[in-house]
């Protein structure tokens, strides 16, 4: 991390070997300081995909669910599709449905 003095125009931060003191180019000052925006904007959007790529984890389907595995809801009954046949072929409808 380092802290810009823009009253002196100096840049301090901590080094291997003791604070480090940048100044008094006005250029130099400068570039040290689009550089520290850059550097904080790219971890700042370094979060942020992290936050996202989880979010979309949570939210996508169990890809190991077969197609076939269907369960249906509690409050459902099998009703014959054709009453006067006997091959036995059934609908499932919900119990809980309204009257409309």
């Amino acid at each position: 991390m380092a802290i810009p003095n823009y009253t002196y125009l100096k840049l301090k931060m901590l080094g291997l070997h003791g604070v480090i003191t940048i100044g008094p180019s006005f250029q130099c000052a400068y570039e040290c300081e689009v550089e520290c925006y850059e550097h904080a904007t790219a971890i700042i959007a370094f979060e942020e995909l992290a936050t996202i790529r989880e979010e979309i984890v949570k939210g996508a389907p169990n890809p190991k669910r077969l197609d076939g595995s269907f369960e249906p809801v509690e409050g459902t009954k099998e009703v014959p599709i054709d009453p006067n046949n006997s091959e036995g072929k059934v609908m499932r409808i919900g119990t809980t449905l309204s009257s409309k």
